[in-house]
């Protein structure tokens, strides 16, 4: 069987599959977490299942469109082609539909969060992970309460948090914070990786060493048979297999046309900066909530980063947005040194519901799809290989996959 896809679901689910017995091999264009796996704040936030296009979101976006390098923007050259995604995103807004995607997101996030354990330890990766917890910032009174009212409902799905106030109870948590910040929420229900890249690699070092094949190539189109999948590769050459997952991120919903599976897929733009660890004295993740940033500590570095910009694959990066973030997280920490940093962008596969696509395509079943995770690839990468492991083998998923499914839309 072939998986398309060398990222962190690709290869999340090479080594799942290949645990059950299976012969498989990954292609990818441009090898082992060589695009958007490599470059993300490197947080398992299993807690965080509201979808992105809840009304209290829906509301800032108007305000958050007049700051060309705020929170979610949308280049004027882009906007027309990105309009047909807006619209599906405003219509995903009703309070019914978003409770839908809720209870399905939450579902996923708890299964995930179950079987990481014996996931990492199967896939080498347990001694990369770190529970350190995290802590969320908040600039308002307003804002405060209502992320109050949110990790209520979490902490029913057994998520604790712990409500900070005052600049000197933060600075227990975190020295060094500008002391204007006075609300936040710590918890212990993040974890974190050492670095997302070195994650991924280790992945792809255990499915080698196990007999797995890694192939450095493009893959152009996907045609069903009855009993599997013709491959045409960039190289002209082409492959038959008897199941196909397609986990390419970003790049998935091309492929999924040439079955003629039309999925609603946006590249969520996301910018960072990595400074050297010696940066910040930084003990734990931290989310600046009305900023939609994360500054994160790994082994590579500080990495400050986040924010959305609906830019699609071909426009050039705006690094203006990378520097607007180092800029206040120097405001936020006014001891950071800002010298020496690695500046980046990676494309998040996003859907208009915020739910990921993960099942058999409509139009050949022998081929699977699990792409669109979003903000939560790294996340939810150990529990979608276990489900795609079930669908290649004719198991009972874990959970109900109907959410998930391609023709949702």
């Amino acid at each position: 069987m072939v998986i398309v896809g060398a990222g962190v679901i690709g290869m999340s689910a090479a080594v799942a599959l290949q645990k059950r017995g299976l012969s498989v091999t990954v292609l990818d264009r441009k090898g082992v977490a060589a695009e958007t796996s490599r470059g993300n704040a490197g947080a398992l936030t299993f807690c965080n299942s509201e979808p992105h296009n809840s009304l209290s979101v829906i509301r800032k976006v108007p305000g958050w469109f007049l700051d060309p390098i705020g929170p979610f923007a949308i280049p004027i050259r882009y906007a027309l082609q990105a309009s047909p995604w807006l619209i599906r995103f405003l219509s995903a807004s009703r309070p019914s539909r978003v409770a839908e995607t809720s209870r399905a997101q939450v579902a996923l996030m708890e299964f995930c969060r179950d079987v990481l354990p014996a996931f990492s330890k199967m896939a080498g990766t347990h001694n990369l992970l770190h529970q350190d917890g995290g802590l969320e910032i908040y600039d308002t009174e307003k804002e405060f309460n209502a992320a109050l009212g949110v990790w209520e409902k979490r902490q029913a799905h057994g998520f604790s948090f712990e409500p900070v106030r005052g600049a000197k109870s933060i600075s227990d948590y975190q020295p060094g914070l500008n002391p204007r910040f006075e609300r936040a929420i710590y918890t212990m229900s993040w974890q974190s990786v050492s670095d997302p890249l070195d994650y991924v690699e280790t992945l792809g070092e255990t499915f080698r060493s196990r007999g797995g094949g890694i192939e450095i190539v493009g893959v152009e189109a996907l045609a069903g048979r009855p009993t599997g999948c013709d491959i045409t590769l960039s190289d002209g050459r082409t492959l038959s297999a008897n199941h196909v997952v397609v986990c390419a991120g970003a790049w998935s919903h091309t492929l999924a046309r040439t079955l003629g599976d039309r999925i609603p897929l946006e590249a969520e733009r996301g910018y960072n900066t990595t400074l050297p660890p010696s940066a910040l004295n930084l003990n734990r993740a931290i989310l600046f909530a009305s900023h939609a940033f994360f500054v994160s500590r790994l082994t590579s570095g500080i990495r400050i980063g986040g924010a959305v910009e609906l830019g699609g694959l071909d426009l050039p990066p705006n690094y203006a947005r990378a520097n607007a973030l180092l800029t206040k997280a120097k405001s936020f920490f006014p001891g950071l040194k800002t010298e020496g940093g690695k500046q980046w962008m990676g494309y998040r596969p996003a859907l208009p519901d915020s739910l990921p696509v993960i099942g058999k395509s409509p139009n050949a079943p022998s081929l699977i799809y699990a792409f669109g995770h979003g903000h939560f690839g790294l996340t939810q990468s150990s529990g979608t290989a276990e489900l795609v492991t079930a669908l290649i083998l004719d198991d009972t998923p874990a959970i109900d996959l109907s959410p998930f499914r391609a023709d949702r839309f």
